[in-house]
């Protein structure tokens, strides 16, 4: 199949272009998980069969993805096994923006092209972010365990912190960073950092954020947001060195992955009370186990990879994802390319 710009004439859809969806779009009794996922978008195009998978298994394997042209997928992994004896599969789309479960390398290899659904979860994203800016300055949660546990007579132990003034620093200014700079204006705080070795600098420069080093930032930052993808380069980004050059009233917030902190280093700096605080949305491994550290420690939030989920991020991701799905079957350039090597795979 040749791949031709977006932007030309859509060519009608082969016949029968199939498409599989993973299994965990499905509850146990057969339902959809999410109420809307694009899926009419699938059905209008015309000339695309879809189906969900008949089981649910992470890494995939061969056999799973056999038959299908494009696999919309949300959550499991992928690895070369994945792959072997497979030929005809153009696609696999992510079912949102983090891809580390996807084996590029073995991806590009077997001409698999990978797509995310970027820019659909930024305004869900940077929303929670600013929640949880809220709960953690103004000690929410702390707050209700003081009423709840009859400690009324302490709560002038518990002052909070206004946004006002203070500094958001932030890793990784990509859409979900630059909308969090957008919702945070009416909040009066000064100047937004940001370390971000791939920004370009005049998009920097016109939301208003001022590019800076790693360091830099923790040193002089109030809040950090957390919003890169990881990367083998941005695996343990944040570790002792980093943690150590905070300020005691720096809170972190982690909507991203678990791997881009320390873990061990976080605890140790929440502990000692190095940090203000902490609210994360994802673990290094997850599920995490039951008696993991941050349980038991009350300057944190913690959400189950789910903090940004509306229904309204999912219809829109899932509607990016079908978009992609058709451009692909009418032989175009899908938007959200992760490996555009495979492009160049496609087109000799």
């Amino acid at each position: 199949m040749v791949i031709k710009s977006s932007n030309k004439n859509p060519k009608k859809c082969k016949t029968m272009f199939s498409v599989g969806l993973t299994g965990d779009f499905l509850t146990p009794e057969g339902d959809l998980t999410y109420n809307d996922i694009g899926l009419n978008i699938l059905e209008e195009a015309g000339g695309i069969n879809y189906e969900f998978m008949k089981e649910y298994r992470s890494p995939v394997s061969a056999d799973m993805l056999a038959g299908y042209d494009a696999v919309i997928s949300l959550a499991p992994a992928y690895n070369a096994e994945s792959f072997k004896g497979i030929n005809g599969l153009r696609a696999i789309c992510r079912f949102g923006v983090g891809y580390d479960m996807v084996d590029l390398k073995a991806c590009t290899g077997a001409g698999v092209l990978v797509t995310i659904t970027k820019g659909a979860v930024n305004y869900s994203v940077a929303e929670a972010v600013v929640t949880w800016m809220l709960a953690l300055s103004h000690r929410l949660l702390e707050k209700n365990r003081l009423v709840r546990n009859g400690g009324w007579a302490q709560r002038s132990n518990y002052m909070g912190t206004e946004l006002r003034g203070r500094t958001l620093g932030i890793i990784g200014i990509g859409g979900i960073g630059g909308r969090l700079v957008e919702m945070l204006k009416i909040f009066g705080m000064a100047q937004p950092l940001a370390f971000d070795p791939y920004a370009d600098k005049a998009r920097a420069g016109s939301i208003g954020v001022n590019l800076v080093d790693l360091d830099h930032l923790m040193k002089h930052s109030d809040f950090i947001s957390i919003n890169c993808p990881l990367t083998d380069e941005t695996r343990n980004l944040i570790g002792e060195h980093e943690l150590s050059l905070l300020k005691k009233e720096t809170y972190i917030i982690n909507t991203a992955r678990g791997g881009i902190i320390n873990e061990d280093a976080l605890i140790k700096a929440l502990v000692n009370n190095s940090i203000a605080g902490y609210a994360t949305d994802v673990f290094a491994t997850e599920p995490p186990p039951g008696d993991h550290p941050l349980f038991k420690l009350e300057n944190v939030v913690l959400a189950p990879h789910s903090i940004a989920w509306t229904h309204d991020m999912f219809s829109e991701i899932g509607r990016k994802a079908c978009h992609q799905v058709v451009e692909i079957a009418r032989g175009n350039t899908p938007d959200g390319i992760v490996n555009m090597d495979v492009l160049d795979k496609w087109q000799r």
